[in-house]
């Protein structure tokens, strides 16, 4: 639906100045579609990058109008409320949009299409949590690869799983390697325009729908797979499709510095990181059934924190649990990548 020159509006209204927008920030930091304008009435007049500290510096407007103005040609909706339902309060402002003769992006779980049929030749609205047609149930294929698959994994949800599995792709296609990338949630399909929405597809098919971009991407020497929720959250269901349907043979547990308990469920507390890790390891082999997978590394999410807080933070998991740490994004991932050549190496 969205080709790469279309300019986009973030509607961000209430959530660009928190994790409730992080469809925004994701798409503001790795989209390759021009953005005119994010869409946020509290912070009109200012930019983006004045209000979160990261590019592009793109002005905020208070309303649908100013953004087709500006010469927006799609509405990209930018917020992820809980449970993924799109709030009644939007409508007028998706309805605005239409009418202007912008198309839609929509990564909730409700669908959109439906309410505008018969759009012109052009206009579009792109749901992106649709279960893929001709899904088959899985079979572990993915562990006959010859490759390098590695699985990002959270110890909660909104830690930077996408966005360390972006930053690890971009820096191996750095180096000259050959990394493909497997969205499986909204942001990371948006970006990309490719992946699984893991969360819309019937739980007997999940593990098939990640099996089956596995089997897609199987001729790239790495083929990096975005994780989603966490083994530890009462609401995630799609660990154990991720570890059957990729057969990972490297992890990256990926954290935020600090985190003692569950974001949304704050009376969950996170395990010890090192045991956190063996739980996945240990699924991952199921009692010797698969292949192990090795954790690499750890991406740790630092961004609340000052530059030397962070680096004693990176250095307190490293105590921890005795493998290297780095935020890939105030760091850079190329120390990532090093990690996982050098375990390769260290196995052959």
């Amino acid at each position: 639906m969205l080709e790469r020159q279309q300019s986009l509006a973030l509607f961000m209204e209430g959530a660009l100045d928190n994790n409730f927008g992080k469809m925004g920030h994701g798409v503001l930091r790795y989209s390759p579609n021009p953005i005119v304008c994010v869409i946020d009435s509290k912070f009109a007049g200012r930019s983006s990058l004045e209000v979160l500290g990261y590019g592009p510096d793109v002005p905020v407007v208070a309303d649908v109008a100013a953004a087709h103005q500006l010469g927006a040609e799609v509405l990209l909706l930018g917020i992820a409320p809980p449970g993924g339902a799109i709030p009644e309060p939007w409508l007028p402002v998706i309805d605005c949009a239409v009418r202007e003769g912008m198309s839609v992006v929509n990564g909730l779980h409700d669908q959109l299409a439906g309410r505008y049929p018969g759009l012109p030749m052009g206009q579009w609205v792109w749901d992106i949590r649709r279960e893929p047609a001709g899904l088959e149930v899985g079979t572990a294929a993915a562990r006959h690869h010859g490759n390098v698959r590695i699985l990002l994994i959270g110890t909660d949800m909104a830690v930077g799983k996408m966005t360390a599995g972006l930053e690890l792709q971009a820096a191996a296609q750095r180096r000259g390697i050959d990394a493909a990338f497997v969205a499986t949630g909204q942001i990371g399909i948006t970006i990309t325009g490719s992946g699984v929405p893991l969360d819309a597809i019937r739980v007997d098919f999940a593990g098939g729908a990640i099996e089956r971009e596995m089997i897609r991407w199987q001729a790239h020497p790495w083929v990096i797979v975005e994780g989603q929720g966490s083994l530890i959250h009462p609401s995630s269901t799609a660990n154990l499709p991720l570890l059957r349907g990729s057969c990972p043979t490297h992890l990256i547990l990926c954290h935020r510095a600090g985190m003692t308990h569950l974001t949304r469920v704050p009376e969950i507390a996170v395990p010890r990181l090192g045991a956190f890790i063996r739980m996945y390891e240990d699924l991952g082999e199921a009692c010797g059934t698969f292949p192990r997978p090795e954790t690499a590394a750890v991406a740790l999410n630092t961004a609340h924190l000052s530059t030397e807080a962070a680096l004693a933070a990176c250095d307190a998991v490293t105590a921890e649990t005795g493998l290297p740490c780095v935020d890939p994004v105030r760091h850079g991932a190329e120390s990532l990548v090093q990690i996982i050549q050098t375990v390769i190496i260290k196995n052959r």
